[in-house]
């Protein structure tokens, strides 16, 4: 793990994204398994299969692995539940971030970590005193202020609360990404419109739509500031982190399990050079200026503080989907890679690439890689163009496999 004063969780949706997390400083990850988490739809999802693949991974890079079972739990799931945690425990497994009690006892019955989740909506230190009897983490509610979060962080030292392992209690907040109009996220909009419940990670996500209030007395139309009303912009702290750290907090997690490894690969190197600048004094404006462009490129809708500094409420994105500056185009996917000589084979597919392009290669072994196309050879011949159909060479640091997918980025 890296030496910092605050742990750096990033999320996990599938290989891609949990190899494009340990690449670029990761402390840890978190990840859902099944249907059994806040993202069961909006991600791909390992299988129990994969558990200890991941744990395998993550151990050789001493990355802490944390299993998300979050939803609420019906009858019929405890049974799931039970093979879930027992597996978990099994691959070694760092924890379980869990938030209904047939979770947690269970986890605590075959000695697992507990974390415990945001939905919990943990929000005073009576709450964390309760919790304290279960779990060694825990994750407060996104509502609380800066100021009310280094309350809670304080008292825990001061009253020296600890947790079933016997040490202090570890707070746990957002730092980045998507956020909800909802409490924590406990939103049941979802669940009335579609009958798809977003507590059981399957959120249809109508607050990300727009809509038009009438008066319905008039019929007319009521004037609103902005039509997406209730889809708020995504948090971002990398331009105040050195306010969010002084909490004492002692981890920052990210949000995105549903996003693409290019987003994970990016946000998680940026808030590590940022983390890392906050501990060795070196964090800077100017730092932080060229970490929110390089956020900026990646899935977005736009960025706000949250409620950390307490200046204003809602502030609702200008459109839906996202804002990124940088989008991918399809290219082609890999073939082989000639060790001996660091090349890279392979097939063009979809759209040319030119010399000069900015290249992004993803794969469930290889993470994310992004280079800039200085030299490419089609046929033993060096071009500066590859069209649709060709099979190409190009000199490359990384092994090539045939799951990788090749793609240009493309300014917006």
């Amino acid at each position: 793990m890296n030496i910092s004063t605050v742990e750096l969780m990033a999320p996990a949706g599938n290989f891609e994204s949990l190899q494009a997390a340990i690449q670029n400083g990761a402390d840890s990850v978190y990840f859902g398994v099944e249907q059994l988490n806040m993202r069961a739809r909006a991600s791909i999802n390992f299988t129990i299969d994969d558990l200890e693949e991941i744990s395998e991974r993550c151990k050789k890079h001493h990355v802490r692995t944390y299993l998300t079972l979050n939803t609420i739990i019906y009858n019929h799931d405890l049974k799931l539940v039970k093979k879930l945690l027992d597996a978990a425990k099994g691959a070694e497994l760092t924890a379980v971030i869990a938030m209904d009690q047939a979770v947690i006892a269970y986890a605590r019955e075959i000695g697992m970590e507990v974390h415990i989740s945001t939905q919990i909506n943990i929000t005073n230190i009576e709450t964390v005193k309760f919790y304290a009897m279960f779990a060694d983490t825990m994750v407060l509610s996104r509502e609380l202020s800066l100021r009310q979060v280094k309350r809670i962080c304080r008292q825990i030292e001061e009253e020296q609360i600890t947790g079933p392992s016997g040490k202090l209690v570890e707070i746990e907040i957002f730092g980045h990404g998507a956020l909800c109009m909802a409490v924590s996220g406990k939103c049941y909009l979802s669940l009335h419109a579609h009958n798809s419940s977003a507590n059981r990670g399957a959120c249809k996500q109508n607050c990300r739509k727009p809509y038009t209030l009438i008066d319905q007395e008039s019929g007319f139309e009521v004037e609103v500031d902005n039509e997406y009303m209730m889809s708020p912009k995504d948090l971002c702290t990398i331009d105040f982190l050195d306010q969010v750290i002084d909490t004492g907090i002692k981890v920052l997690k990210i949000e995105g399990r549903g996003r693409a490894p290019e987003y994970v690969a990016t946000v998680i190197k940026c808030y590590r050079k940022a983390i890392d600048a906050c501990t060795n004094s070196s964090y800077t404006p100017e730092k932080v200026d060229q970490w929110m462009s390089e956020l900026e490129k990646v899935y977005n809708r736009g960025f706000w503080d949250g409620y950390y500094l307490g200046r204003k409420l809602g502030e609702w994105s200008e459109g839906t989907g996202s804002q990124a500056k940088q989008k991918k185009v399809y290219i082609g996917k890999g073939i082989h890679y000639y060790s001996n000589i660091g090349i890279g084979h392979f097939k063009v597919e979809a759209f040319d690439i030119n010399i000069g392009d900015q290249i992004l290669v993803t794969g469930p072994t290889t993470g994310v890689q992004r280079f800039k196309l200085n030299e490419m050879m089609v046929d033993d011949i060096e071009v500066t163009t590859a069209q649709k159909g060709d099979d190409c060479t190009i000199p490359v640091d990384f092994k090539v496999r045939p799951s990788d997918k090749l793609y240009k980025l493309v300014e917006v």
